[in-house]
């Protein structure tokens, strides 16, 4: 079953507001389509948050989000 997700940046700082931060966050997130068994059925990157439909090949939802937080944080703050 699809579920829809909404993180938002610590103090909703408008770090999204970067290409350079949109970018990281699209190429997680096919990284994840393709890797992780990720279903994306559609995102929204908005300048602080950013909003997702997703399913999970194998159910496991929350193992997924730990680990996509995790990553991200690392990837974009390189």
């Amino acid at each position: 079953m699809p579920y829809f997700l909404t993180f938002q940046v610590v103090g909703w700082a408008d770090v999204f507001s970067s290409k350079l931060y949109r970018d990281c966050i699209s190429e997680d997130l096919a990284y994840c389509r393709k890797e992780k068994g990720l279903f994306l059925f559609g995102y929204v990157i908005m300048t602080n948050h950013l909003h997702l439909v997703v399913q999970q090949k194998d159910g496991k939802l929350s193992g997924w989000v730990r680990d996509f937080k995790k990553f991200t944080a690392r990837n974009c703050s390189k």
